[in-house]
């Protein structure tokens, strides 16, 4: 029988300030799942959590509970309850009446709510702290009132949003597993957010990735981790060498200058693509029976396993071995087929390809002006007359962050930026396109930059011969 979701969201698209918050969403959440949104801070995450919970209301889309639309339903006339990170416990009040708190405002009998109070106390591990003053409770049993009171009124989906925030390293592993605990005694809808990574992978039945308002990919954190959808999710989900790569053929593919047996096929002959190799994967061997060699330029010793740099050509690749090869050393290094992952490019083409006019031009000079996203940029790439339309090339590397704060264009935003072992790939939107560029600088998601081209990288092409006759 086929598992029908709590909740549903249908195109759900929210702006703030005429930003993207959420594009165009679709997720349904399973009942009695256990189910997680991971992106970095400002991916949405929170928004749709409170979309859920009632909280904020979308500018177009839907809301559905077990079917039927809920849009414009406040959130206390939704079967949904939330836990914050900061707790919002009363501290004028004990444990016990914190979490009786909703079940006095629903003017239970007083029997009743003790009976439900002590069994949920009994669930989240406080037997015993009833009378106890929350100030005189750790962060971990503060956070354990707050879910005790979000669950003692039996809600089918409970909210949390990142509520193992404030909690030391320690604390926060160990509710990680109590949390999953009470999930399954309970059996309640959890949806869960963090920017954490372990907390994602440790905890959910299924984790949706999220960045810049989009769902990247949704999974198990088995399949999120083995077979990430695309370069984001990669590097976002654990320690991950992702490179540029070259299918030669089905089963054949290129990478850091030599041929790999792969499982990967249909993306067509010479086509560029994204490889992920997990540190874990790579087998270190002697330099003869490597696939590729390459020389340990570091060595860190992590516990379970060595962390080793290894400079091949001009990438630097991260391996994690149980044997380690001391700094220095050349090694070689090979990868069984099914631990390359081979993905489409995030960005479509190679390199930065459009079209623009020649505003001003003279025989005299070299330098032309090109119009630009209505800016005024100038090519010293030889005369075009007024008038004629180029098709430009620009390569990754033609493209940089303006240091002094002045580009050519401004306020192009930072999509997203992956090292491939030898640069950051970092893709930015601007008013009417996206770009692709390459740094070895490290720039912020979800900011602002001035970018500056370098059209002496460009190949340029006049697409008409006809043009104005002024001059």
């Amino acid at each position: 029988m086929e598992q029908k979701p709590i909740v549903s969201l249908r195109n759900i698209n929210v702006k703030f300030d005429g930003e993207v918050i959420l594009n165009n969403i679709d997720l349904d959440i399973m009942d009695k799942e256990f189910i997680t949104l991971l992106g970095p801070s400002g991916c949405g995450k929170t928004t749709t959590l409170r979309i859920i919970g009632g909280f904020l209301e979308p500018d177009s889309g839907d809301v559905f509970y077990e079917g039927k639309r809920i849009n414009g339903t406040p959130p206390n006339k939704r079967n949904v309850n939330t836990v914050f990170q900061k707790y919002a416990l009363f501290p004028h009040l004990n444990v016990f009446d914190n979490v009786a708190f909703g079940l006095n405002l629903k003017k239970l009998p007083k029997d009743e709510i003790k009976a439900k109070v002590t069994k949920m106390l009994a669930i989240v591990d406080l037997k015993g702290y009833e009378k106890r003053a929350v100030s005189k409770l750790s962060g971990g049993q503060q956070q354990r009132v707050a879910i005790a009171r979000a669950l003692v009124c039996d809600p089918d989906v409970i909210l949390l949003d990142e509520p193992l925030g404030a909690l030391d390293l320690k604390l926060r592993k160990d509710m990680q597993i109590e949390l999953k605990r009470i999930q399954k005694m309970t059996r309640k809808t959890f949806v869960y957010v963090t920017h954490d990574q372990e907390e994602a992978l440790t905890m959910s039945d299924r984790v949706v990735v999220m960045n810049n308002g989009k769902i990247e990919q949704i999974g198990t954190p088995i399949d999120i981790y083995n077979e990430p959808a695309n370069a984001f999710v990669a590097d976002f989900i654990g320690e991950a060498n992702i490179l540029d790569g070259t299918m030669l053929s089905d089963y054949r593919v290129r990478i850091l200058g030599s041929e790999f047996r792969c499982v990967d096929k249909g993306f067509g002959e010479k086509t560029p693509v994204d490889i992920v190799i997990r540190p874990e994967d790579i087998e270190v061997t002697t330099p003869e029976e490597g696939t590729v060699v390459g020389d340990v330029t570091g060595v860190v010793f992590k516990g379970v396993h060595y962390e080793m740099e290894v400079k091949v050509g001009g990438s630097i690749i991260l391996i994690h071995s149980t044997v380690s090869s001391p700094a220095g050393s050349r090694i070689g290094m090979r990868v069984s087929p099914d631990n390359i992952h081979i993905m489409n490019k995030l960005f479509p083409t190679a390199n930065n390809e459009f079209t623009a006019e020649v505003i001003d031009s003279s025989e005299d000079s070299p330098v032309v002006t090109i119009s630009l996203e209505g800016k005024e940029l100038e090519l010293e790439n030889g005369y075009y007359p007024k008038g004629t339309m180029l098709s430009i090339q620009l390569p990754p590397d033609g493209l940089y962050v303006d240091g002094e704060g002045v580009g050519q264009l401004t306020d192009v935003f930072v999509e997203s930026v992956i090292w491939k072992g030898a640069h950051n790939e970092i893709i930015l939107e601007s008013d009417e396109r996206k770009w692709i560029m390459h740094s070895t600088q490290d720039e912020q998601v979800a900011t602002y930059v001035p970018i500056c081209f370098d059209f002496s990288k460009a190949v340029i092409t006049p697409l008409d011969e006809e043009v104005s006759d002024e001059d």
